[in-house]
């Protein structure tokens, strides 16, 4: 993970400058949360802390809203997007992807490639 993305994923901010950033009542954020739209963190005092990745989501649930989307369909939105991101993130291979691979990974490592194998048959 690369440093900007591993800082913005940091839970630092309690949920009353959340408030400020996202113009939004404390209610209104615990109810996202509630729906399962965001989920900040709890510290060792079990209070919500947040990331910037959080107040992004926060303020794309606002955008949202302000469209005329209810959070049913913003629920379907992110329901959607986490299912894409986990197809794309684990896309198995077939046999013969897995066989081509480790074909071309062991005449690599031999230094063979199938140009010098038809050059150097013997």
């Amino acid at each position: 993970m690369k440093e900007k993305d591993l800082r913005r994923s940091l839970s630092v901010l309690p949920i009353g400058t959340v408030m400020k950033l996202t113009s939004l009542t404390a209610r209104q954020i615990r109810y996202y949360e509630e729906q399962g739209l965001v989920s900040p963190e709890r510290n060792d005092g079990n209070r919500r802390m947040y990331s910037l990745n959080d107040i992004d989501v926060i303020l794309e649930i606002k955008d949202y809203l302000d469209e005329g989307l209810n959070i049913a369909k913003i629920q379907e939105i992110y329901k959607k997007r986490k299912e894409d991101n986990k197809n794309n993130d684990t896309k198995e291979l077939t046999d013969q992807e897995a066989r081509k691979i480790l074909s071309d990974e062991l005449l690599n490592i031999g230094g063979l490639n199938s140009h010098d194998a038809a050059n150097n048959s013997f």
